[in-house]
């Protein structure tokens, strides 16, 4: 099979189940953007060494991949059949809180915002972050009547504090100090 298929070359895709969209699709700009997240916290993995540390962005990578599934499912089922896909549960949400939990009780406390800068660690967990922000943000905009993804917008609500926390953790780790904002600059 090859890697390039050129079903796409005409600005369309398909959804999980067959459907053809536009690839600018809102479900698409949701699930891409999850993608973008999950291609960050890649870059996260590098710079972390602590099992721990390595086991939990494992879980979150194919967390991420959860989530992509879920997006890019069609809704109409009866129309386009679906596997069984994993759903974001309230237990993966409570991995999360814990970790973080975990990460703030070897920090100080802090009263001023922080600078997203010191290292490549500290950046690569904030650009994590943001970009998890923005996945929220397009998740938020999908979401329908019934609440069907609010598991998901939980899930990356906590992510993105767990990066803030880790980019913490990190600087401490690396004897880096924060940079927390001057409103007089």
């Amino acid at each position: 099979m090859k890697l390039y298929t050129k079903t796409g070359d005409n600005g369309k895709t398909s959804l999980l189940g067959g459907k053809r969209v536009s690839k600018d699709n809102i479900r698409l700009e949701a699930y891409g953007t999850v993608d973008e997240l999950n291609a960050n916290v890649g870059m996260v993995l590098n710079y972390v060494n602590e099992d721990f540390d390595i086991n939990l962005i494992e879980f979150i990578q194919n967390k991420l991949f959860d989530i992509g599934s879920l997006l890019s499912a069609e809704e109409d089922e009866a129309e386009y059949p679906l596997p069984q896909l994993n759903q974001i549960e309230n237990k993966d949400i409570f991995v999360i809180e814990q970790a973080i939990d975990r990460y703030q009780q070897e920090l100080p406390e802090i009263t001023n915002f922080i600078i997203p800068a010191g290292s490549h660690a500290v950046s690569w967990c904030h650009i994590a972050r943001t970009v998890c922000r923005r996945a929220e943000r397009r998740v938020v905009s999908i979401n329908d009547e019934n609440n069907k993804y609010l598991q998901i917008i939980v899930f990356l609500n906590r992510l993105s504090d767990l990066f803030f926390i880790l980019a913490r953790k990190m600087a401490k780790r690396d004897g880096i100090n924060e940079i927390f904002w001057n409103k007089n600059l």
